[in-house]
Parts: structure tokens; sequence; C-alpha cells
């Protein structure tokens, strides 16, 4: 669960990025404040319940006590590995949920895109961090080349997306629910 909550919320700021840049591009002149608004409240809520499934997994090792499964949070939170734990936290958690919180904040353009990245750049540490540490115990490796991966996956994604788009019109016609759409308000 911890998982699908990482990779939908990653996914969320993925859509919003494209929404955004859509927008920004004259692309969806039918999506407005409240649209994004919704966004940002998804990624919000999945946020808080990312945070509450990844606490139940850590409090339920720690609490049982069963050295089996503490030796997976062991050298993630103690040992070499504790830094990119806690700001992985840091990342999925404090910060969507401080800067979340205003209804501004999540009708900003600039805030949307910035957390956004954030999002997708802690969701990324996330998965980094489960595999890693299980991996390469004795030090955190040279991580330019996971980077590079990574991003490499990001413009294949843009590249399908974008060529994808570029085929269909974004605007749906004779869609029953389009007048719910372009009258949006929450």
């Amino acid at each position: 669960m911890v998982t699908f909550a990482s990779t939908f919320v990653a996914g969320v700021a993925l859509i919003t990025l494209f929404v955004v840049f859509l927008k920004n591009n004259n692309y969806l002149e039918l999506t407005n404040e409240e649209h994004l608004h919704d966004l940002g409240k998804f990624m919000f809520a999945f946020s808080i319940f990312w945070t509450y499934l990844w606490f139940s997994q850590f409090m339920l090792i720690w609490y049982a006590n069963i050295p089996e499964e503490t030796t997976y949070f062991k050298p993630r939170a103690q040992g070499m590995y504790s830094g990119i734990f806690w700001l992985m936290f840091i990342i999925n958690f404090l910060a969507p949920l401080l800067i979340f919180m205003s209804r501004n904040s999540k009708r900003n353009y600039a805030t949307l895109t910035f957390m956004s990245l954030l999002i997708i750049f802690g969701h990324w540490l996330d998965f980094y961090q489960m595999v890693f540490p299980g991996h390469q115990k004795e030090h955190v490796p040279m991580i330019l080349w996971d980077f590079g991966v990574a991003l490499g996956f990001v413009g294949l994604i843009m590249f399908v997306t974008g060529r994808a788009l570029s085929k269909v019109p974004l605007l749906a016609k004779n869609h029953p629910f389009i007048k719910e759409s372009v009258i949006h308000h929450t």
C-alpha cells in the first residue's frame, strides 16, 4: 500500500505538471483555478495518506520488535542512509503539509509546479531508500547514474505523452459532463 500511495501521489504531481504546462501554452483554455485547486488537494491528501501508511508500517515494525523485521529500518533510520531517510520524510510529508495548507498555494501555478517537482523527487528518494540500503550496506553509492536513469525515464514519459497529446484534440466533443467541467467550482 505504501508503494501504491507513493506512485499515486507522484502520478498526480506529474499530471499537475502537464496541466500547468499545457495551460501556460494555451492548450487547455477551459481549465481554470478550480481544476488546479483540485489537483493540489489530491497531492495534499495523498501525501498525508502516504505518510499514514509509511508511519503505520514503521510503528508496527518498531512496536513488535521482531528482529527479522527491524533490520529493514535499522540502516535507513540510524545507519548510513539516515540523511536520505529523514530528507525523504521532510520532502514527502512536511513540505506538502506546510505548503498546501492554504487555499492560495493550491491555486498558484508556481507553487504547484515547485511542489509537483519536489514531490516527484521525494518519492524517487522513497523508492531509492527502499532498494539501496539492502544492496549497498557499507556506504551511500554515487547516485549520478541513478539520476541519469531517472531523468531518462522522465524524458521518455514527456516524449510519449507529448506525442500522444499532439494526435488527439484536448477538448472532448459531445461529452455528457463537459458543461459541469466548464462551470466547475469548489
